[in-house]
């Protein structure tokens, strides 16, 4: 425990360095350990936050609990997803201003999708479906952001053999500059990278490929230990945080 709490403090430590704002939510009796990712309980568009609904049963009172914190902040709540529907955060990815993908998978299903859509009326001009694979099977942890990153305007960390080839297909015909993640840095979470700025990002130690391929298009990668917070749960930086304002990558400031 004293491990994981001493990585948990250099990660917050490295954000801060980096001119992030950061929020703690406070301890919360009704949530287990999965909370410490706290990216899948919601998500943030220009108007607000959209409450989501966990696809996996022992995480249902995360978005309730998340709830609190934002009324305290002032944070506006523009919907919820409800009834049958399941969304998680990590599959969803803003690809620009008005473009959105969302994996649909075993923690995100279509009726989930269908009322994202339309709590982002107005906002969006096109919601993307990207069609997850089977993989390890529905208690294996796998969202669309553990195969797609995107870490600058046109550009984005993948790994290719979990894309479906239409979504694939989509990206590239979008113009997007796709850096392939090699297949033993998957499974360290090479591919679990987080923008805090345009061509600017935090990543796990120990995926030097990755890093090498991002710095070689000009991406400024700072990298922490995760092995006790971020490899047990197979969440990385991106899970490990949940952006309460959402920006373009190319605006400043990440979203």
């Amino acid at each position: 425990m004293a491990a994981a709490v001493a990585e948990w403090d250099a990660f917050v430590g490295l954000l801060e360095s980096l001119e992030v704002q950061v929020v703690r939510l406070p301890r919360h009796e009704s949530v287990g350990l999965d909370s410490l990712y706290p990216r899948d309980a919601s998500v943030v568009c220009d108007r607000g936050v959209i409450l989501g609904r966990m696809g996996k049963a022992a995480r249902r009172n995360e978005p309730m609990a998340l709830e609190a914190t934002l009324v305290e902040l002032g944070v506006p709540i523009l919907g919820a997803i409800e009834g049958d529907g399941c969304l998680e955060g990590g599959d969803v990815v803003w690809l620009d201003e008005r473009t959105i993908a969302v994996g649909w998978g075993y923690r995100t299903n279509a009726v989930g999708i269908a009322q994202l859509t339309d709590h982002l009326h107005g906002l969006v001009d096109e919601v993307i479906v990207a069609h997850l694979p089977h993989g390890q099977g529905a208690g294996d942890v796998f969202h669309l952001m553990s195969a797609l990153s995107p870490v600058g305007a046109n550009t984005a960390v993948v790994y290719s053999p979990l894309l479906s080839v239409p979504f694939r297909e989509a990206l590239l015909q979008r113009g997007m500059d796709l850096i392939e993640v090699p297949d033993d840095e998957f499974a360290t979470l090479g591919c679990n990278v987080l923008a805090v700025g345009p061509e600017r990002c935090v990543m796990l130690a120990g995926n030097p490929v990755t890093r090498a391929r991002l710095e070689a298009k000009h991406v400024e990668v700072h990298v922490f230990a995760g092995q006790d917070i971020c490899l047990p749960g197979s969440g990385g930086p991106t899970c490990l945080t949940r952006p309460l304002r959402r920006r373009a990558l190319d605006s400043g400031k990440a979203g």
